[in-house]
C-alpha cells in the first residue's frame, strides 16, 4: 500500500478523540472531518479484505485442481500441494482472524 492509501487511524485514536465542544455542542466541522477518516479507513479495509478474498479463492480453486490431477512431485518452481496448502492456511488467518482455528 502507497502512502495515500494507507490506514490513517488506529483504534486507539479512535477511542482517545476528544471532540471540542462549541457554543452548541461539539464542532460539527470537526466532527464531520473525524468521521470522514473513519469512513476512508473502513473503505480501504474492505478493499483489502476484497482483494485477500479473491487470492483465498483462487488458491482454494488451484487446491482443487490440484487435487483433480494425478499425483506428481513437485514442479520445477518447488511448489507442492503442501506449500499451497500451507499458504492458503494463512489467507484464512489473515482474512478470518486466529479464531477460526482456535
Amino acid at each position: 500500500m502507497d502512502n495515500n492509501k494507507r490506514v490513517q487511524l488506529t483504534s486507539k485514536e479512535i477511542l482517545e478523540k476528544d471532540f471540542k465542544s462549541g457554543f452548541r455542542g461539539y464542532d460539527q466541522d470537526e466532527v464531520d472531518q473525524f468521521l470522514d477518516l473513519i469512513i476512508k479507513d473502513y473503505e480501504q479495509f474492505q478493499k483489502e479484505i476484497d482483494r485477500l478474498t479473491e487470492e483465498n479463492n483462487k488458491l482454494r480453486k488451484e487446491v482443487q485442481r490440484a487435487g483433480e490431477q494425478p499425483r506428481q512431485q513437485s514442479n520445477g518452481a518447488g511448489i507442492t500441494n503442501y506449500d499451497i496448502l500451507k499458504r492458503l492456511s494463512n489467507l484464512e488467518k489473515h482474512v478470518f482472524g486466529s479464531k477460526l482455528y482456535d
